[in-house]
């Protein structure tokens, strides 16, 4: 029923906005893992709703419960499940599109293909389940620690306005605003562009990078699961993701083959490319340089203004926008590109183990 995720290192989330609460069953987390829960929460706390003026103002603290597989804090090898309650859901605001169709949002399809759809702050299509994939994130992280593979996440683009290349920036700095770009006059900039769109009832899209460091060489499957294939599709099951490019992605149709193929030098005992136009993925293998990746995101649907629509029955209907909603949704959209990232590799880390006899 497309809920589940992966292969070998597995999840399945549940819940929607306004039920009693939403949650991850994590399946395949290899036993002996440190389940470090201040930093399940800190993932956690970098998404949740309600932690600046640019986000929705709904309050959420999004503590969790572990209710299996860890045992005296590690894990034990069995299904570990999270559950996340929800405390500050206001079901009222969406009773008035109960019969209504709003434009760009699921509620159309849900109701064609179930027949039956949860209204309330759309339900299951809501971006609120996406609190069950960063902490699923969060355990695959704390897996892959011990492999020394780092996963850096930044807003890159906000409208018509964009930071320089990864490369050029200090990553440690995407936290120090509350835009999440590590630039800081274009962090400024960015903040001012959906400080305005607030004010004026609207929304604005951007675009979130993605940055994969310390990459083993030889993750991904050589037809149908390549690597670039399977961080594309992550990424694409996020709310509002309209395109993924990765490493020169469509700049790349600009440059001849002369310009844009990679190297081989050997640097000690490692191969390295010279340039990095492959974005770390050859043949859809890994080949050690960073895997880096753009991920555009759309303008959140839900806007303050009066829109033309239909209801079920067909007739012309005019729908106003109630709730709290995000003006901007790449800000807290960092954290889940990185989690939908780890847990990419986290699959594809236990699957390289089967390919060849050791």
């Amino acid at each position: 029923m497309g809920n589940s995720f992966g292969h070998l290192f597995s999840i399945t989330t549940f819940g929607e906005s306004h039920g009693k609460a939403i949650g991850v069953v994590i399946d395949g987390c290899p036993a002996g893992i440190e389940i470090d829960e201040a930093f399940i929460q800190q993932e956690l706390n970098r998404r949740r709703p309600g932690q600046s003026r640019i986000t929705t103002q709904r309050q959420e603290d999004d503590v969790f419960e572990i209710l299996s597989g860890v045992f005296e804090g590690k894990s034990t090898g069995m299904p570990i499940i999270i559950t996340i309650a929800n405390k500050d859901a206001r079901s009222k605001d969406y009773s008035h599109i109960a019969d209504q169709f709003r434009p760009s949002h699921a509620d159309y399809t849900y109701q064609a293909k179930y027949g039956i759809r949860d209204y309330r702050g759309g339900g299951r299509s809501s971006a609120r389940e996406t609190a069950a994939r960063v902490a699923a994130g969060a355990v695959a992280k704390l897996y892959l620690k011990r492999f020394k593979i780092e996963f850096f996440a930044f807003v890159s683009q906000v409208g018509p306005i964009k930071a320089p290349h990864y490369t050029t920036l200090d990553l440690s700095l995407t936290e120090d605003n509350m835009v999440r770009c590590p630039d800081p006059d274009t962090a400024k900039k960015m903040i001012q562009l959906i400080d305005h769109t607030r004010k004026n009832r609207d929304t604005i899209g951007g675009v979130v990078t993605g940055v994969i460091k310390n990459m083993p060489v030889g993750l991904g499957e050589p037809v149908f699961d390549k690597l670039h294939a399977a961080l594309g599709g992550a990424m694409l099951g996020i709310n509002a993701v309209k395109g993924f490019e990765y490493g020169s992605g469509f700049e790349g149709v600009k440059m001849n083959g002369s310009e844009h193929n990679d190297e081989f030098y050997k640097e000690g005992d490692k191969i390295k490319t010279k340039t990095n136009y492959s974005g770390g993925i050859q043949g859809g293998i890994s080949n050690g340089e960073d895997i880096y990746f753009n991920v555009a995101f759309k303008p959140v649907a839900t806007i303050m203004q009066d829109q033309s629509s239909i209801n079920k029955t067909g007739d012309e209907i005019t729908v106003s926008g109630r709730g709290r909603h995000d003006p901007c949704v790449v800000p807290r959209a960092v954290p889940i590109v990185e989690a939908m990232s780890a847990l990419v590799i986290a699959d594809f880390l236990m699957l390289n183990q089967t390919s060849k006899l050791r």
